[in-house]
C-alpha cells in the first residue's frame, strides 16, 4: 500500500459507493462503461490530443468514433450482457470532448437512467460550465463527479490553455484563465454541497504548474473535494517537447498531497470509449 492510502478522509462514504474511479480499496471488482458521446469542446488545453480510430491507443481523450445517444444505450446493453456485464456498475461521459458543452451528454444519461435506473452515472469536465449545468445533472441523478484542474494561477493558466469560450468570446490569456479557474472552484464547492462525489484531477506539468500542487489540493479540499488524481504528463500537441514526470516523482507527490485529501494511485488515464473493470 502506498503511503498517501493512510493519509487524508479514507473512511469518507463518498469513496466506497462502488465507483472505481473514486474508490480507493474497490478497484478491480467493479468496472465502468464509457460512452463517447461528447465530440465539442470550450477551451483548448496545450496537452490534448483528440484522435479517433486509434483502437490501439489508452491515452484520455481518444476514441474509435463518437456514437449518438442511440448507439450509446445500445453500447451500455451489450455490455451488459456480457460475462463482466455484473461488475459493470457505471456509465460515464469523459469525451472526446466536454461533456457539459455537448446536449447529447445530457440525452444519452436520460436514456440510460430510463433503461438501467440502477446504474452510478458520473462524468468529467474542465468545470467551465459546472456552476451552470449543475441542477440538470443532479436532476438527472449525476451523482460523481471528476473536474481536471491543473493550477489556480491565471499566468500559468495562460501556459496551460490555448484559449477559453466562454459567453459567446473566446478568450485567451489570464484573463481566459482566471473566467475558468473561477468557475472550475465554484462549481467544485456547488457540486460537493449539492451531495456529490467529487474527483479533482490535476495533469502534472514539469516546470509550469508541479510547484504549486500542495496549496492547489489545500483549496480544492476547503471547496468540498473527496479525492484526488495527479495524472502525469504526456508529451504531446504544445507540449510535445515537455518530458513527462517520473513515476517516482509522481508517487512522491502523491505521498505528499496525501496527507491533504486521498490519492487515487490506479488511475489508467482512461480512453473516452473504455469498457471495463479498473
Amino acid at each position: 500500500m502506498h503511503r498517501e492510502c493512510n493519509h487524508g478522509r479514507m473512511s469518507n462514504p463518498h469513496l466506497n459507493q462502488g465507483h472505481p474511479c473514486f474508490s480507493t480499496s474497490g478497484h478491480g471488482r467493479t468496472g465502468r462503461i464509457h460512452l463517447a458521446v461528447a465530440p465539442e469542446c470550450n477551451i483548448s488545453c496545450n496537452y490534448c490530443v483528440r484522435k479517433f480510430d486509434c483502437a490501439n491507443e489508452s491515452r484520455p481523450g481518444v476514441t474509435s468514433k463518437v456514437i449518438n445517444p442511440d448507439e450509446g444505450i445500445e453500447t451500455v446493453r451489450k455490455a451488459k450482457s456480457s460475462p463482466i456485464g455484473s461488475k459493470l456498475t457505471v456509465v460515464g461521459i469523459a469525451g472526446p470532448g466536454e461533456p457539459l458543452a455537448n446536449e447529447e451528454t445530457f440525452q444519452t444519461l436520460r436514456n440510460v437512467k430510463q433503461n438501467f435506473p440502477d446504474m452510478i452515472f458520473c462524468l468529467s469536465t474542465n468545470g467551465l460550465l459546472l456552476p451552470e449545468k449543475l441542477p440538470e445533472l443532479m436532476e438527472i441523478g449525476v451523482s460523481h463527479v471528476t473536474i481536471t484542474i491543473n493550477t489556480l494561477d491565471e499566468q500559468l493558466g495562460a501556459k496551460i490553455y490555448s484559449y477559453v469560450r466562454w459567453g459567446g468570446k473566446t478568450m485567451i490569456g489570464p484573463d481566459a484563465a482566471r473566467v475558468l479557474i473561477d468557475h472550475q472552484l465554484t462549481g467544485l464547492e456547488m457540486a460537493s454541497k449539492a451531495g456529490m462525489t467529487v474527483k479533482v484531477n490535476t495533469v502534472v506539468i514539469p516546470g509550469i504548474n508541479e510547484h504549486l500542487l500542495y496549496s492547489l489540493a489545500l483549496e480544492v479540499k476547503k471547496r468540498g473535494a473527496h479525492i484526488h488524481n495527479l495524472l502525469p504528463l504526456i508529451p504531446q500537441a504544445k507540449f510535445a517537447h515537455k518530458m513527462a514526470p517520473p513515476k517516482e516523482l509522481i508517487k512522491n507527490y502523491r505521498s505528499i498531497l496525501g496527507s491533504i485529501l486521498p490519492q487515487m494511485s490506479h488511475c489508467q488515464q482512461c480512453r473516452a470509449d473504455a469498457i471495463g473493470v479498473l
